[in-house]
């Protein structure tokens, strides 16, 4: 018993039998967020034409464009924070790596006096 129960959980919920939708970054979300924007599109549309199988259609449009536009929108800014991440890990590395040398930027040399020749 334990075990069936711990293997369905670890199973999670699969979209279409494809998309499993804990393990996929965004998709969760980006599900809901559609699920709303198709409930808004169709209600608003068949509040204002009283056309149902009309009002269906809009629904279903209202919910791949705004999962795909949630969707896209959520991977794009995955990819900056991934981006960001890397240059931050590489400047600690270098930061570690360089510290006390000569090539340490945060190191600045001070300025020479100028000699003096008449002194």
């Amino acid at each position: 018993m334990a075990g069936e129960e711990e293997a369905s959980q670890k199973q999670g919920f699969k979209l279409l039998g494809i998309l499993d939708v804990q393990k996929t970054p965004c998709a969760r979300d980006s599900i809901l967020h559609g699920a709303g924007g198709s409930l808004a599109a169709g209600m608003l549309h068949f509040m204002a034409t009283s056309r149902v199988k009309r009002s269906f259609d809009v629904g279903f449009a209202g919910f791949m464009v705004t999962t795909l536009g949630s969707w896209l929108y959520c991977r794009m800014n995955n990819a900056k924070l991934r981006v960001q991440q890397r240059l931050i890990e590489d400047g600690i590395k270098n930061k570690v790596l360089y510290e006390g040398t000569v090539l340490d930027p945060t190191n600045k040399p001070k300025p020479e006096a100028p000699s003096d020749p008449s002194r």
